[in-house]
């Protein structure tokens, strides 16, 4: 990777997604540990102490680094779990960690001074004062930003912020206050930034009738797919409600972010980075799209024309959308 190249930051839910991940040209990849101080504690997901040591020899091996999220908030009186984290992350020699909580980045400041900190998106940082404020106090040295801002708002933060910017490029999108959301603990008791789960897969119920497919998460009816049609995964914030007379998806479209097609407007943004959401998907996920986005940002590196290969098939419900960067309004 050369200076002029974004550099591509792909999920891994496993060990064996991590060498995927790798062998189909990842330049940094990120995992989390087997507990609730990430934010993808699903079951069968995530390393144990072992195996991420083990993934990240593999990585360096190949030249390739791994960046350790701890990016949930800790429990009052259960600090110890997370500190073990950042302790053991460090050991094993992980590139940055991610974190989001300010008392877990102080800890890391203060007893970890040689470990390098990401802000996660999990910390919502959302304009350059907010930014500055983490890169100041607790020597944070790249921001993933919040899928909120259009393509030119993030060009205006990196002309006041002295740290590297990472943005998503493709996969799941929040569209609550990044994973801070109230819908998902009401509905199963299990919170996305405290316990690590958005919709956990054991809340989910598919009844199918014969004529509907009704998608439950706990006791509400999320979506009501006919026969044909797509069935997506229920998530409330991209469910389909009766709302103003109307029945509709209310916040947000059952759809993906791919914003393959924006790549050279990200580099001309300043951002350093691109990421890759899906830690809790296959490894044919993995590799598919790790393929088709190394092969997108070393073309832009070579001044060649950047291919956008169809992804389709890998979006939620088949659809995806630019999200927030080409910001249009219903």
């Amino acid at each position: 990777m050369t200076l002029d190249t974004l550099e591509l930051v792909c999920p891994a839910g496993t060990p064996a997604s991590l060498r995927t991940a790798v062998d189909a040209g990842a330049h940094t990849v990120y995992c989390g540990f087997s507990d609730e101080t990430n934010a993808r504690n699903f079951p069968g997901l995530n390393f144990s102490r072992d195996e991420l040591a083990a993934g990240i020899a593999y990585a360096h091996d190949a030249g390739a680094r791994v960046f350790v999220a701890v990016n949930t908030f800790p429990k009052a009186g259960g600090e110890a779990a997370w500190h073990r984290a950042l302790a053991d992350a460090e050991g094993m020699g992980a590139d940055a960690v991610i974190l989001a909580d300010l008392g877990l980045l102080a800890h890391a400041a203060d007893r970890h001074p040689g470990l390098r900190l990401h802000l996660s998106v999990q910390a919502a940082a959302a304009n350059a004062d907010t930014i500055n404020f983490y890169a100041d106090r607790f020597g944070v040295k790249r921001v993933v930003l919040p899928r909120v801002f259009s393509v030119e708002e993030i060009a205006a933060i990196n002309r006041e912020i002295s740290v590297e910017t990472e943005a998503f490029v493709f996969g799941g999108l929040c569209v609550m206050a990044e994973g801070r959301c109230l819908l998902s603990s009401y509905a199963t008791g299990r919170s996305p930034n405290m316990n690590g789960v958005c919709s956990p897969a054991s809340h989910v119920v598919y009844q199918d009738t014969g004529e509907v497919l009704r998608s439950r998460l706990g006791p509400y009816t999320i979506h009501v797919s006919r026969k044909g049609q797509a069935a997506p995964y229920p998530t409330l914030c991209k469910g389909c409600f009766a709302a103003g007379g109307a029945t509709m998806h209310v916040f947000e479209d059952p759809a993906s972010l791919d914003a393959a097609r924006l790549i050279p407007r990200f580099a001309e943004a300043g951002v350093k980075a691109l990421k890759i959401e899906g830690r809790q998907r296959s490894k044919a996920y993995v590799s598919a799209v790790v393929r088709c986005f190394r092969d997108a940002v070393d073309a832009l590196a070579e001044g060649r024309p950047i291919p956008v290969a169809g992804l389709s098939r890998l979006t939620e419900g088949q659809t995806s959308t630019q999200g927030a960067y080409v910001k249009t309004w219903r």
